[in-house]
């Protein structure tokens, strides 16, 4: 199987604003078995920023286009480096592929990413992906790793994508201010009342929300493709996943 995972900065992060290493570990080993299992992985992760803010004893995430590049390219080191390490942990080797939105626009430039990409595969490497976030400028710049997640995954003919945040799935409701809202176990056509479900972003730390799931979820629906959206504080669901056993929320594919 060729699986795309993301994994939100959320996620990664505690409540305070730093790194989650426990969380890392514990993906890095997950998709390295995967990967020894004879999957083909790619990993799309945020975090850039996130680890920036912390790496630079900022309080908040900045506001501002500079503040959250200059925290970006800060975050960027930081993230790569930890991947590194765990994932050689498990021997492992990683490549890193900075993205923008002319990448993916531009079809001589996603050739050679496509390309790229294909030859890390064959040769057994794990792509960690992110979107360039200390040179893109609308909103930094695909808009989120959401829908750049989707993008590689249709981009590569991917088998399955799997967003990894800090909610079990979709549900009917805020689940927080709800206690009615119950999670939707599988969605075979993206409505407009699931799109009222849906809120903006969940965390400070992260600029996606449910809508972005959403709209990351009509592409791969669109190109035939399952989607699912799982809690990422125990990566090991995506075994569960893998598996085709009740996890989070699945997007069912149109088939043709």
């Amino acid at each position: 199987m060729r699986l795309v995972v993301k994994v939100g900065s959320s996620t990664l992060s505690h409540r305070t604003g730093k790194v989650n290493l426990r969380i890392i570990d514990r993906l890095c080993r997950v998709l390295a078995d995967l990967d020894n299992g004879g999957n083909e992985v790619i990993l799309v992760s945020s975090g850039a920023i996130a680890m920036g803010v912390s790496k630079l004893h900022l309080p908040e995430r900045p506001a501002d286009i500079p503040g959250k590049q200059a925290a970006a390219a800060v975050g960027q080191c930081e993230l790569m480096y930890t991947y590194d390490k765990f994932f050689s942990e498990y021997d492992r080797t990683v490549a890193q592929i900075l993205l923008t939105a002319e990448d993916v626009e531009n079809p001589e430039r996603r050739n050679h990413f496509e390309n790229t990409l294909g030859r890390l595969l064959s040769m057994g490497v794990i792509p960690v992906i992110n979107e360039n976030d200390t040179i893109a400028t609308k909103e930094i710049a695909v808009g989120d790793n959401d829908t750049l997640a989707a993008i590689v995954a249709v981009s590569v003919k991917a088998d399955l994508l799997v967003l990894l945040t800090d909610t079990d799935g979709l549900y009917t409701g805020d689940p927080r201010t709800d206690s009615s809202a119950r999670l939707v176990d599988v969605v075979e056509e993206i409505t407009p009342e699931l799109y009222a479900a849906a809120g903006g972003s969940g965390s400070k730390l992260g600029t996606g929300g449910m809508c972005t799931k959403l709209q990351a979820a009509v592409m791969c629906m669109d190109s035939g493709m399952d989607m699912v959206i799982a809690r990422g504080s125990d990566p090991s669901v995506l075994y569960d996943i893998l598996e085709g056993k009740s996890a989070g929320t699945r997007f069912k594919g149109k088939k043709s």
